[in-house]
């Protein structure tokens, strides 16, 4: 068996500069497409329950916190417990009645406090938010330092 053309084998070479062009291309397209987020408040939030299954039951009492909505989505009113809260500023209200019961001296997550949002159906995000961030914690204006109060926060279930 005779092989044709043994003299004339062309030699075969592999062109590396457009694959290195098109790698090069996929990493500038890949980083510049690339966007950081900013990582959100760290809230060590439980949403509610399904319907049926049994909430795990802290060993100390769960503070209320209930917003309710006026007709036209407002904020209406604030609770703490059974205690309405009233005023211009009720979240500032809020924080100050929340700093009184909750020591923080001794750092975030000293306390094994809990407190259950309870809002209604209606309300505006922007009031649950705030209740959130009453709540959770708050920045001395003197030394703009963060002193976090209460990091266990769930959310009571609609009732419609």
């Amino acid at each position: 068996m005779k092989i044709r053309h043994a003299e004339h084998r062309e030699d075969l070479s592999l062109q590396m500069t457009p694959m290195i062009d098109i790698v090069f291309q996929l990493m500038v397209f890949f980083v510049f497409t690339f966007k950081i987020s900013l990582p959100e408040g760290d809230f060590n939030i439980r949403m509610p329950a399904q319907a049926g299954a049994a909430a795990v039951p802290s060993e100390t009492p769960v503070l209320r916190v209930r917003l309710r909505a006026s007709e036209s989505r407002d904020l209406a009113s604030v609770q703490l417990g059974d205690v309405a809260i009233a005023g211009d500023d009720p979240f500032g209200q809020l924080q100050t009645r929340i700093r009184g019961m909750v020591d923080d001296s001794a750092g975030p997550g000293s306390t094994d406090q809990e407190v259950e949002i309870e809002a209604d159906y209606d309300l505006k995000y922007q009031y649950v938010i705030s209740a959130m961030t009453a709540i959770t914690g708050y920045i001395d204006p003197a030394t703009g330092e963060q002193h976090k109060l209460i990091e266990k926060v769930r959310f009571a279930p609609l009732a419609k």
